[in-house]
């Protein structure tokens, strides 16, 4: 049994020898390198999208345009559902368009070229006392953010929180 944990160190010292070139004090096991840019095409996304936080909405929505971006903002080729519901309903009202007009401007902008679309719970919007005239008229209504999720999911899209 010791032979064997002698082996398995001085293997792991051997192999770890190998990157001592390209390794310093700060960082012993050297520098990520970058591999060739692949290519991104016929993705299918929803974003379930909660927060109430405007800062990580900005984060989401910077997400959802990367994404779209790099399957080439192609509305044939790939899509890009984002479900809103819970506390992420107010920034699309109109009543709050001075509070989020950054925002609403850049999750609009995104719409344009028909890879993004944004889908509202109507069920929680209802229960936070708003109705599809409340809300912005880039955004459509479905029924349950829930079935809404489970039936993309079941159209092969990759669920991302």
């Amino acid at each position: 049994m010791h032979r064997i944990i002698i082996l398995l160190v001085l293997t792991v010292f051997s192999l770890s020898g190998m990157n001592i070139g390209m390794a310093d004090e700060l960082s012993p096991w050297g520098h990520a390198t970058t591999s060739s840019q692949p290519t991104y095409e016929k993705q299918k996304v929803l974003y379930d999208l909660t927060t109430g936080d405007a800062e990580r909405l900005a984060n989401i929505l910077a997400r959802t345009g990367y994404l779209s971006k790099l399957n080439g903002d192609d509305p044939f080729n790939s899509k890009i559902v984002v479900i809103i519901h819970g506390d992420a309903i107010p920034f699309f009202t109109i009543a709050n368009i001075k509070q989020h007009q950054q925002l609403m401007g850049l999750a609009y902008s995104q719409t344009l070229n028909s890879v993004i679309e944004f889908r509202m719970c109507q069920a929680s919007a209802r229960l936070r006392g708003f109705k599809p005239a409340d809300i912005h008229g880039f955004v459509s209504m479905v029924p349950m953010a829930d079935a809404e999720i489970i039936r993309l999911q079941q159209e092969g899209y990759a669920y991302i929180h």
